[in-house]
């Protein structure tokens, strides 16, 4: 996205991606880019509180412009770059998924299965009808079927007539997913590509082994719980439950009868999620309002307020790992990630709850460097981004390499030189990101509705 920084560094990857990360509680645009080991470098994290989101949905155009221009700010001057094209995370309880089966015939047996065929339906896919105001965001090869033989992962190279694909469908709302574009383009930046957050989550927190074992992914953010289900390496199953840490806070506030502000730092600072692990002699002070007498809140009456909140959100949870029909197959358990993952004893409580294996997701394996801010499940959303437009960019620069060959051999000489052009052109712009619901987008930014 922008080049200058590798001005003195030729064996560094020119491609810096920003991941902007659109939460409940903060959005934050994170700065990286591969580097020669194939870590992910991080060149600078831009973090303002989220005024206009409200469980993944924008809900003030302005206050989100705003947040998002402070965020982007701060990620640029600290990675010394001009930031003009981002990576966007949407999530919301707007977003819902579906299996679907889709089949294209083919025209000969003679010729292998090549990547236009599995594009073309993937294509298919996003033509199909959904409800009214329900946009396709996400279509995700499972597995493909050639004439009848099942289980193929990658079908390229393969001969058959038909070819059919089981894929994984998310959908979200068109008024929210434009509202995301619109806010993005007022901040001034471009949106290159839009991932559902809790697969961008997956890649930053998760590992192959995990994936292939089977493993739940849950990530507690501010307004909503995303969940993740992997087994034999394939996404399963994604639910959205639209409740976060923001709800655990407005419990304590009216349980203990205090202000948000403070109900915030005492969840932060001495909340708990198991409620036996405390005392009943361990009491917090809090100050009292306008000269009013000090307040004492015990830090177990605390937890038992959190518990309850998070067992109940672990209900969702379960209930969305039985609907996935993989629940005696997750080797690996869950792994919680988010803001909400920093609370004290959560995961003992999440074993004890559902009786699987459970640990802290932090992007820490996929990181280069010791920077000890960005090794937080806070940040994993973010650095999932960065990521995921880093495969973007190598997946159109090599498809781009590609096209320029065949190109290169299929044109007569006198041709040759013009056609290097066009892929040059196209290769500096990496291919045509705006698939399905982007190309879409250019429509509804021209018309400026509100």
């Amino acid at each position: 996205m922008e080049k200058k920084l590798n001005a003195g560094n030729p064996n560094l990857p020119s491609e810096l991606v920003v991941g902007l990360d659109l939460g409940t509680t903060k959005i934050a645009a994170i700065v990286g880019r591969k580097n020669e080991f194939g870590k992910v470098e991080i060149l600078g994290v831009g973090k303002a509180e989220s005024l206009g989101v409200n469980r993944g949905v924008v809900v003030n155009i302005e206050q989100t412009v705003a947040s998002i221009r402070a965020a982007v700010e701060a990620a640029a001057d600290k990675a010394n770059v001009d930031i003009g094209e981002v990576v966007v995370g949407i999530a919301g309880q707007h977003i819902k998924s579906m299996q679907h089966r889709g089949m294209i015939m083919r025209q000969s047996t003679e010729d292998e299965v090549s990547q236009k065929d599995i594009d073309n339906l993937i294509d298919d896919m996003h033509r199909l009808v959904m409800s009214p105001g329900e946009e396709i965001i996400h279509v995700i090869p499972q597995e493909y079927i050639i004439d009848n033989e099942a289980g193929i992962k990658n079908p390229i190279g393969h001969a058959g007539i038909r070819l059919e694909g089981n894929f994984h469908i998310i959908t979200g709302q068109v008024s929210a997913v434009k509202n995301i574009f619109k806010c993005v383009d007022r901040a001034g930046l471009k949106t290159v590509d839009l991932n559902l957050e809790p697969l961008a989550s997956a890649d930053a927190v998760l590992s192959d082994e995990e994936k292939e074992a089977g493993v739940v992914l849950v990530d507690i953010g501010g307004g909503t719980t995303d969940v993740a289900i992997f087994y034999d390496g394939i996404i399963r199953h994604t639910a959205v439950i639209p409740f976060g840490g923001n709800i655990i806070t407005d419990d304590i506030k009216e349980g203990c009868s205090i202000i948000r502000t403070q109900a915030e730092q005492l969840k932060v600072k001495f909340g708990s999620a198991l409620a036996q692990e405390n005392q009943e002699n361990e009491i917090i002070s809090i100050p009292g309002l306008r000269g009013r007498p000090h307040k004492e809140i015990s830090v177990k009456f605390l937890a038992q307020i959190i518990q309850a909140r998070m067992e109940e959100i672990l209900e969702f949870v379960l209930f969305e790992i039985k609907s996935s029909g993989f629940e005696r197959k997750l080797s690996a358990g869950i792994v919680v990630t988010g803001g909400g993952s920093l609370l004290k004893h959560l995961s003992q409580l999440i074993m004890l709850t559902t009786g699987m294996d459970c640990r802290i997701g932090t992007p820490n394996e996929h990181l280069a460097g010791s920077d000890d801010e960005l090794k937080n499940p806070l940040y994993a959303t973010g650095v999932g981004l960065v990521m995921k437009g880093i495969d973007k960019y190598e997946k159109a620069a090599k498809r781009g390499r590609n096209t320029s060959k065949q190109q290169v051999e299929s044109v007569k000489p006198e041709e040759v030189l013009n056609e290097k052009k066009v892929v040059g052109h196209s290769q500096r712009k990496l291919g045509s990101f705006f698939t399905g619901i982007l190309e879409k987008t250019r429509d509804w930014m021209s018309d400026d509705i509100e």
